[in-house]
């Protein structure tokens, strides 16, 4: 009996995954459990384990495919089963076929026929391109894009001549005018970039972005931080607590206070949550992500300490919910660029939301202290960005000298 091997959901908003890698190839004796491919959400990335034991009789997809969740991308079975039943329609169904056969066999198809723009083993379905075994193999030898080459063999299929001119012309542009390939390399934009790369431009062309600066006297925030390393150092207390988990505890008690921060804009709306759902700004191998701490006002500090830190380690090991970074998963975010020294910042919105808190390193500063005495104190940077169509200027200055002031106030009991 064949099994078909499908690309599975993760998570209501996710549609399609992109297949970054196989590990099995067409003809090979797989086991239930073994790993057959990895993929990639617009966040995470996963492998996906064979469903049972036999020959991986189909691959439908090839690397860098972009597939629908639930589709098929492969199939199971034993030897002389068909099939054609469990293939999905189309290019890409064709390009998978391809795949197996390159990768079950050292022999090229005689007439191959290429999507636009490779990618991986297998380039994406598109337009066909014809070119022959020998053009394509000194093509990848010495690198030629053949996707924009116009064959001048046979029905416009790509010879060697044709490659070897791309090359003539390279290799003058790159003698008069271009650097020597020892000064660069090109990095293609992994599908985890090109999706931030996409979200950061749109929220900067969708929305009216303004930034204001201030900054905050963080002395409390400094010594309740001692004691807490104090009690863990004499035992009388397990859980650390960071500065950064103490701004964010400022925040949420700030939002209590200006409550239009905590919302998201629609349409012709203002959706202004009860609850504040706190997204923190993770830097992972794979990327920016941006996880929601659900019901964050709810939590004494040590629970929104545990929830930022578990929160954060899902999105480095690539486990985290889907659904937990979304944008629209988070009513307010934060992003901590303190560590790094950076002084001020103008962080970008994460639409729909209308706003988000960029919190900045920590700088000894010359304080007027009275009678005539002057002295360093330590002062944290803060930068928030506010989307000018649901907010103004007013309201979102009050709002970030509240948080200045839940700060230089601050009492974590």
């Amino acid at each position: 009996m064949v099994i078909p091997v499908i690309m599975p959901k993760q998570g209501q908003s996710v549609e399609t995954c992109i297949i970054t890698r196989w590990f099995k190839n067409s003809g090979d004796r797989v086991s239930k459990g073994d790993i057959l491919f990895s993929y990639e959400t617009d966040k995470a990335a996963f492998d996906l384990e064979s469903p049972g034991d036999g020959i991986l009789l189909d691959i439908f997809f090839g690397e860098g495919d972009e597939v629908p969740v639930l589709e098929n991308v492969a199939a199971i079975g034993d030897n002389g089963e068909q099939t054609g039943h469990l293939r999905p329609g189309g290019l890409k169904s064709e390009a998978g076929d391809r795949y197996a056969q390159m990768q079950s066999s050292e022999k090229i198809p005689d007439d191959t026929i290429y999507g636009n723009k490779p990618s991986g083993n297998i380039p994406a379905a598109g337009f066909a391109i014809k070119i022959s075994p020998r053009a394509k193999r000194l093509a990848e030898d010495k690198k030629v894009d053949f996707s924009e080459i116009k064959g001048s063999g046979p029905g416009g299929r790509i010879i060697v001549s044709d490659i070897e001119q791309a090359l003539s012309h390279r290799e003058s542009y790159d003698h008069h005018k271009a650097p020597s390939e020892d000064d660069f390399y090109d990095k293609p934009l992994g599908n985890i970039r090109r999706i931030i790369s996409k979200t950061m431009h749109s929220s900067l062309q969708s929305s009216a972005q303004l930034t204001h600066h201030m900054s905050a006297d963080v002395r409390k925030l400094l010594e309740a931080r001692r004691k807490i390393k104090e009690n863990i150092a004499a035992g009388s207390a397990e859980q650390d607590i960071t500065l950064n988990d103490m701004v964010c505890l400022c925040v949420i008690r700030a939002i209590a206070n200006f409550p239009e921060m905590n919302s998201h804009l629609l349409a012709d709306s203002l959706r202004i949550f009860n609850r504040v759902h706190l997204g923190i700004a993770v830097d992972t191998q794979r990327g920016l992500m941006v996880p929601a701490i659900k019901n964050a006002d709810r939590m004494t500090l040590s629970q929104l300490s545990a929830g930022l830190r578990s929160a954060a380690d899902a999105c480095r090991k690539g486990n985290i919910d889907p659904e937990l970074i979304q944008s629209t998963s988070a009513s307010f975010t934060i992003s901590n660029l303190g560590n790094y020294g950076v002084e001020m910042f103008t962080p970008v919105i994460n639409l729909p939301q209308v706003a988000i808190l960029g919190v900045c390193a920590i700088i000894n500063r010359p304080v007027d202290l009275g009678n005539s005495t002057f002295g360093f104190v330590p002062y944290i940077g803060l930068s928030l960005t506010y989307d000018h169509r649901a907010i103004d200027g007013g309201p979102a200055t009050l709002f970030l000298r509240e948080i200045k002031k839940q700060i230089e106030n601050f009492n974590y009991k």
